[in-house]
């Protein structure tokens, strides 16, 4: 194993060096949150699929294959359909917005009055996203070093939080181009043929399993619906995913380099089941399908190849990971924190105070990134987390931002009552009916909807004063220059 543990720590290693070289380009709020909003198209593509293919996209679509074959691919493929729908229809106004947060979004679309509540409900979305992932180290470094668990969650917790906190997005973002070529390789182009090579081929694969693992699908219709609305509307809606939009250097750049991203998670949806269907042929009795994706990689893998692939691993887990940290922090700063406290900012003030704002990001990265730590340790299975954050954005978020964009009789009253009937519902059936079920996501939806239609059209129409800025502002006309902050919610 002495090759395949030079990999990963010389892979480590780059991560810290990419975040002190992040540190130097992060001089301001813009810098520090979004990359500047300067991303080209290539770089865009790359930590755009980086982002949302994570732990939980590789171990889990492996471990789904394992489960339920080639039908096993719906979770991740729903992902990448959710990315192309944003791409195509919704990601260049999202960019001309030129906010940092899908709550200032909201404000700017109701006039000032949704940013708390909704907030809340995104906070808890990312923080459960980064406990998903950085429960993946687990299984990686157990695989590489056999390592205990927690201390697994914690050296790759805190790699992740330090160049996080030392770069922020400019530091993810190069960090996240790297794992993105290293997840390619890795799991495309030297997992995937080798697996079914292994288990010989198409043919014996077909011949040793039951039909019903080369079914489409096979996983079920419940399933794949439900895999829809949880995380291809979650695409839309998901401050992880806004965020990498606000770095589009140009409308352009977030709609077509987004749809090579989202293209991208289709092909890798396909190969996580094919690995997963292969391994099993190879291993038919293994105690979890998540450790399908750990055990081919361990015993079928040369020296060498398996230590890229289990760098594969990492980078998939640490994109996640770092672009929920950043979103997470973000929120709790911009959306939750400084409403609380009665922070006002007015456009170009901030101009002087530009290292204050970036230390104080970086002090929420680093105090988020010990809550991620803390409850991963505490939190055990990543499909239950993963579910609960999506229930909650889903249930709480979908109805008011796809309303504030699509409807303009929505108002701030519909979409305050939207978010908290449908967060409200979507815990209280998680309660009733259990985490994994289908119906919280259902009702929750529903009654959201309900709820956002009903109060809206009980209500005043939204200022027309308001709705006008609005459209300039999805038009691109009366953004903040670039260099000075955006008016703050509420204004």
């Amino acid at each position: 194993m002495a090759v395949d543990y030079t990999i990963i720590v010389v892979y480590l290693a780059g991560m810290l060096a990419m975040g002190w070289w992040g540190m130097r380009r992060a001089k301001s709020k813009s810098d520090f949150l979004v990359a500047g909003r300067r991303l080209g198209p290539v770089m865009y593509s790359g930590t755009m699929a980086a982002i949302v293919l994570g732990g939980a996209s590789t171990i889990g679509g492996v471990g789904l294959g394992y489960q339920y074959g080639l039908s096993g691919a719906w979770m991740v493929f729903t992902i990448g359909l959710g990315l192309l729908a944003l791409s195509v229809f919704f990601s260049a106004r999202i960019a001309r917005l030129k906010v940092y947060t899908v709550s200032e979004m909201l404000d700017l679309r109701y006039g000032g009055r949704a940013g708390v509540i909704s907030g809340i409900v995104m906070w808890a979305y990312t923080l459960m996203l980064a406990v998903t992932s950085t429960i993946a180290y687990a299984t990686i470094f157990d695989v590489l070093f056999d390592m205990n668990r927690t201390l697994a969650i914690v050296l790759g917790g805190s790699i992740v939080v330090a160049y996080s906190t030392l770069g922020g997005m400019w530091s993810i973002t190069l960090t996240d181009m790297v794992q993105f070529v290293v997840k390619t390789i890795g799991v495309l182009l030297l997992l995937l043929p080798i697996a079914v090579v292994k288990a010989g081929g198409f043919s014996e694969m077909k011949a040793k399993l039951p039909t019903e693992y080369f079914d489409p699908l096979g996983i079920g219709g419940d399933t794949i619906f439900t895999y829809v609305l949880i995380y291809t509307f979650g695409m839309l809606i998901g401050q992880d995913i806004w965020q990498r939009v606000f770095t589009a250097g140009s409308d352009k750049t977030a709609k077509w380099g987004g749809t090579v991203a989202g293209t991208y998670c289709l092909v890798y949806a396909v190969a996580g089941a094919v690995i997963g269907t292969a391994a099993k042929v190879l291993y038919p009795n293994l105690g979890s399908p998540d450790d399908a994706f750990a055990t081919i990689v361990k015993d079928e893998l040369p020296m060498g190849v398996r230590g890229l692939v289990l760098a594969a691993a990492l980078a998939a887990v640490m994109s996640t990971s770092s672009g929920a940290l950043i979103a997470c922090a973000t929120v709790a700063n911009n959306d939750i924190w400084s409403r609380l406290r009665g922070a006002v900012r007015r456009d170009g003030e901030e101009r002087d105070e530009q290292h204050d704002e970036v230390r104080g990001n970086r002090v929420f990265i680093l105090v988020m990134g010990v809550a991620v730590i803390v409850t991963a340790i505490a939190l055990n299975n990543v499909v239950e987390a993963l579910t609960v954050a999506y229930n909650l954005l889903v249930g709480g978020l979908l109805v008011p931002i796809l309303g504030g964009l699509l409807w303009k009789r929505g108002t701030a009253q519909g979409a305050l009552a939207a978010v908290a009937v449908g967060g409200l519902a979507v815990v209280g059936l998680m309660a009733t009916y259990g985490i994994l079920a289908n119906e919280p996501v259902y009702y929750g939806l529903l009654l959201s909807l309900a709820a956002y239609v009903t109060v809206s059209l009980a209500t005043p129409a939204t200022d027309a004063a308001v709705l006008a800025a609005w459209r300039d502002r999805l038009a691109g006309r009366g953004a903040p220059d670039l260099a000075s902050e955006p008016v703050a919610a509420g204004q």
